[in-house]
């Protein structure tokens, strides 16, 4: 079932573990360590088939360690996926929560977890109760709390360094932000741009949560099947991955792509596709380290806040980098910023 999945990955190791009590199969990917332990979230979800299960957990583990890297951080990637018969809550969901502590605390500190899809902080104190290699429990807790804030300020400077490439300004004044996804970061990043003094229009599959939103920042609303081809200056994916493909690209009508989500081609081979169409795409995991930064500055490698906000704000500067190897070679974005990965990559083998 999935041979085919691990012959074809490039990580170092997964762990898998069926939970019987819960009927959950737990998949622990650990990509890469050779900038330090791997780091990367707990997704919980239900899941068509068990084979797209790993196949999330090895695909994110893969851009944990382009995330971490290209942030200049002293990590690897990696990436847990709890595919679970259904979203479980109360007593099952803290039982199930503290045996897969156990598969991550029997790692030795070589997986670091924190919080993903259908997983919060709250969660992440339950894991600390039998594991140390956390982040992002609550502040009661001894974490650092939510890492949304600090995502969210991450892909606001990503796209202002953007619109410095693409406009040569970044005052987004005047300028038209569509969001797509107004959760806990999307939700935050709209508040952010439309204080910048950009028009905003939200979409989310929660049609009062956006209505609300909108009415709060005096934006707009669109229909989630609306979005491609609505237009706008910057389109922010802050939902599920696989937005931009063959079939979408082609029907954006903006002139920037920066947003959160995770994954956001549908395959790699997409990245190429922005050039022809004018659309200067800003790699996800570059725009969207503002977490992993947030998660890992202030619990790991005990820096002070202002430390922290420093390493956010340099998002803007390696977009702008990745900009300029893109332009300089004549190749993808994707493609600039990878060449940052490899060259940190490369530089910790030495």
């Amino acid at each position: 079932m999935f041979d085919e999945l691990l012959r074809a990955w490039d990580g170092e190791e997964v762990v898998v573990r069926y939970d019987a009590p819960s009927g959950t199969w737990m998949f622990v990917c650990v990509h890469s360590t050779a900038l330090g332990p791997a780091a990367g979230g707990t997704r919980m979800k239900t899941y068509a088939h068990l084979r797209d299960a790993l196949a999330d957990g090895l695909r994110l583990s893969s851009s944990m360690t382009r995330k971490n890297a290209v942030a200049g951080l002293p990590l690897g990637g990696g990436k847990a996926v709890l595919s679970v018969p259904e979203i479980p809550n109360g007593e099952a969901r803290r039982s199930l929560l503290l045996r897969y502590a156990d598969v991550v605390e029997s790692l030795h500190g070589t997986y670091w977890t924190a919080c993903d899809m259908n997983t919060s902080p709250a969660d992440m104190d339950v894991l600390g109760e039998r594991c140390s290699w956390v982040f992002g429990k609550t502040e009661a807790h001894g974490g650092s709390g939510t890492s949304a804030p600090a995502t969210a300020d991450g892909v606001f400077v990503g796209i202002r360094a953007s619109a410095k490439h693409a406009f040569g300004t970044d005052d987004l004044s005047g300028r038209t932000v569509l969001v797509q996804g107004v959760g806990a970061v999307g939700s935050i990043l709209a508040r952010l741009v439309t204080d910048a003094g950009a028009r905003v229009i939200v979409t989310d599959l929660d049609e009062i949560r956006a209505k609300e939103l909108a009415v709060e920042v005096d934006g707009d609303v669109v229909a989630p099947e609306d979005v491609i081809g609505s237009e706008c200056d910057v389109f922010s994916p802050n939902a599920t991955g696989g937005v931009l493909s063959s079939e979408s690209i082609p029907r954006l009508r903006c002139r920037i792509v920066a947003g959160a989500a995770n994954n956001q081609l549908a395959e790699p081979e997409d990245a190429e596709r922005f050039a022809e169409h004018e659309i200067l795409y800003a790699p996800d995991y570059v725009v969207n380290a503002g977490g992993i930064i947030h998660l890992a500055s202030l619990e790991m490698l005990g820096e002070t806040v202002e430390e922290r906000d420093a390493r956010i704000a340099a998002i803007g500067e390696t977009v702008t980098e990745v900009f300029r190897i893109a332009d300089a070679e004549n190749i993808s974005t994707e493609q600039a910023a990878d060449r940052i990965v490899q060259q940190r990559l490369a530089e910790s083998a030495r």
